[in-house]
């Protein structure tokens, strides 16, 4: 079994199918039961982000937007580029081809945060998958962020307030998923095993830290003392040394 983030995978119901299959009960009697499956994806080549369609001037039946304060988006962006700075694994301004070429000799699993060269997005997220590396926008809207997906799937994809925080929820997903597996998992149908084989699964485990500099040992030291406890606050440091833990209260 293999750990996949479910608002991609899992909960676009269009990649869901159901399947008839012939049970034998304890009693002797053949039942049909329907199971859900999950429907392959089909493989689409790596490649720059497409350009946006002309748009649309708003007709006298679209609804007003609601106004917002971009003194809010500002500073919520301002945090979030903030946070990448300290990360170590943004970088910046490459294309999806060097981002492809940095990934494509990593384990699957391994991820970038690199800026979105399609007009309409700030971020985008480029990670190796079973079939190779792979690009997922990141859409930023009501001050919040989340993992591009389609309008259907769109409610249950859950937003946070920058960056970093949504690639760490999804990171500590997979790492307990893989802890919850079983060690001897049941065998899956021929039908279900194939389609499994077949699907896309965007795993994120580990970061790929840029090349241009190593982290320094302040901030390795700041990731091992967030992996130990979240109660920063109520550590016996000096004031100074937990005004540098807030600058990056991540794991990753």
């Amino acid at each position: 079994m293999h750990c996949v983030l479910k608002p991609l995978l899992l909960q676009s119901h269009p990649l869901l199918a159901e399947e008839k299959i012939r049970r034998r009960s304890l009693g002797g009697l053949t039942v049909n039961v329907s199971e859900q499956v999950m429907q392959p994806l089909p493989v689409v080549p790596f490649q720059d982000e497409a350009a946006p369609p002309p748009s649309v001037a708003p007709t006298l039946e679209s609804k007003p937007l609601q106004a917002r304060d971009p003194e809010e988006d500002l500073l919520c962006i301002a945090k979030t580029f903030s946070y990448l700075r300290e990360s170590g694994w943004y970088w910046g301004s490459i294309t999806a081809s060097e981002a492809k070429q940095q990934l494509q000799k990593t384990p699957e699993g391994t991820f970038l945060v690199r800026d979105s060269t399609h007009p309409s997005y700030l971020f985008t997220l480029s990670v190796k998958t079973n079939r190779g590396p792979t690009n997922v926008r990141i859409e930023y809207a009501d001050s919040k962020f989340r993992l591009d997906s389609n309008c259907l799937s769109k409610p249950r994809i859950l937003a946070f307030p920058d960056v970093v925080s949504l690639i760490q929820h999804y990171v500590l997903s997979c790492t307990v998923e893989s802890k919850s597996e079983a060690p001897y998992p049941a065998p899956l149908p021929p039908l279900q095993k194939e389609m499994v084989a077949s699907a896309v699964h965007l795993k994120l485990i580990r970061p790929l830290g840029r090349k241009d500099g190593a982290p320094s040992l302040q901030h390795l030291c700041r990731l091992q003392i967030n992996r130990s406890t979240e109660e920063t606050e109520q550590l016996p440091l000096p004031k100074r040394m937990k005004d540098y833990l807030k600058l990056y209260p991540f794991r990753l």
